[in-house]
């Protein structure tokens, strides 16, 4: 252990032969031995350091230990430092108490016997030693607190982020056939507890394929996010979009009041989805239009399980197609894809 690290111990005495004789009793101490001779000496000793421990003699004149210890009690700088006062062996009882309300711990009578001296510095050394590693550990551990909410806190926005990840299409940013899944096992048994009704809307864009072919891949990633783009924009807010793959969407709307209102939307989808695109890609320009062919199936009114809607709104898309494309339709139980 460095002096640097020593615990320091203060003693205040006016008289130097005594605090000679303090000194030659501290020497198996191990700590940092001070001394003041005065009251004000010793108070401006404590401004410069952190003391374990001050041996304060009570008889002083000009300012007695009672004064100093009163003004190193009042100071939140020093109030917490443990202070023994060593006076006369005829204290009495009044005294006694007038030291420990002015915040003494102990008292040591002279003349100062050895052992006493010795075994309560240790004490008040011991103490200090215990309450600056507590005070190390404390610290360590709240620095370890604030790295695990840190870490914590990482971990959440790391797999917020994977599970989004997992969940939306990475070009156009909407849900994609995983969060469709859930979502619409979501919705159907939140309508099913509370009575309510929903629709399925399957969207396939016409002439996609066409777009890709001239202007390539680059420019039709383009269109995709312009599309997906009209979606957003066009949907009520509680209803959701995604992209199931390639040039496929789904839209479900929620607390739907009949079906002439899911219909009305795929006509408005329709209409905003074939307005011409002007897009971007590298240094090429181009000013290309779709259609939109679009099936929609109702809960409860076409069926009650997930798989049956996706296939109802499937088929009546896929009608759609067969009958000349841009356009929407109300799925029926009774429709069949032809050849199945």
């Amino acid at each position: 252990m460095t002096t640097e690290d020593l615990p320091k111990i203060l003693v205040v005495d006016d008289v130097k032969a005594n605090l000679a004789s303090m000194r030659r009793l501290l020497t198996p101490v191990r700590a940092e031995i001070f001394e003041a001779r005065s009251g004000n000496e010793a108070l401006a000793l404590c401004l410069d350091h952190r003391f374990a421990l001050i041996l304060l003699d009570v008889q002083m004149p000009d300012m007695d230990g009672f004064e100093v210890a009163s003004l190193l009690n009042n100071d939140p700088n020093t109030c917490d430092v443990p202070i023994v006062f060593v006076t006369a062996a005829y204290l009495d009882d009044i005294n006694r108490l007038k030291g420990y309300t002015f915040g003494a711990v102990d008292y040591i009578a002279k003349p100062i016997n050895d052992a006493v001296l010795l075994s309560k510095v240790t004490v008040f050394l011991d103490l200090h030693i215990s309450k600056l590693r507590l005070k190390v550990a404390l610290e360590e551990l709240e620095k370890r607190n604030r790295q695990l909410e840190v870490e914590i806190e990482e971990r959440r926005r790391v797999e917020k982020q994977v599970r989004h990840m997992a969940t939306h299409d990475a070009l156009t940013g909407l849900g994609n056939r995983i969060l469709f899944v859930e979502y619409l096992s979501r919705v159907r048994s939140h309508a099913e507890r509370h009575g309510k009704s929903f629709a399925l809307l399957y969207i396939d864009i016409d002439g996609f394929k066409q777009v890709n072919d001239k202007h390539g891949h680059g420019m039709g990633d383009k269109l995709l996010c312009a599309i997906a783009q009209r979606l957003r924009a066009n949907l009520r807010h509680e209803d959701f979009a995604v992209r199931l793959s390639g040039d496929e969407f789904a839209v479900i709307m929620v607390e739907l009041a009949d079906a002439d209102v899911a219909l009305q939307q795929g006509e408005r989808l329709c209409a905003t989805l074939r307005e011409p695109y002007v897009l971007s890609h590298g240094s090429r320009n181009a000013t290309v239009s779709v259609g939109a062919s679009i099936g929609v199936a109702i809960y409860p009114d076409h069926g009650t399980e997930e798989a049956e809607l996706i296939r109802l709104a499937d088929t009546a898309m896929y009608q759609v197609k067969q009958q000349g494309k841009d356009g929407v339709r109300l799925a029926s139980p009774r429709l069949l894809i032809p050849g199945s």
